[in-house]
């Protein structure tokens, strides 16, 4: 796991805390931008378990009901809010597979 991914899932942990509401799964896909879909995943993962109690984070990869798909880098500038959550998915930079309603919850999570 790389230093990037490590500080990003104990920074998510502590935001998402015992119940952050999901209700829902979530997995966050991180992507190589230099390589083309769909070879480009780094199988690199971070997962939020919203219907645990208490919710759990971890990087394991298995199934959600809502899969992200974004590079670490842009994943690191969204969580900083460097990057706007639509701006980067108009621009392609964020792909969404499942329910994007779970994804549309994710703003008051991280907020």
């Amino acid at each position: 796991m790389s230093d990037s991914l490590q500080s990003f899932t104990e920074t998510v942990r502590s935001k998402v805390g015992e119940d952050a509401g999901l209700k829902a799964t979530i997995k966050f896909a991180f992507t190589d931008p230099a390589k083309s879909p769909p070879d480009n995943l780094t199988g690199e993962v971070l997962y939020i378990d919203g219907k645990s109690k208490p919710n759990a984070v971890h990087n394991d990869d298995v199934p959600a009901d809502c899969t992200v798909k974004v590079s670490l880098e842009d994943f690191g500038k969204l969580m900083s809010r460097k990057l706007d959550p639509t701006t980067a998915f108009m621009m392609g930079k964020v792909k969404i597979e499942g329910d994007m309603g779970i994804a549309m919850k994710l703003g008051r999570v991280f907020g």
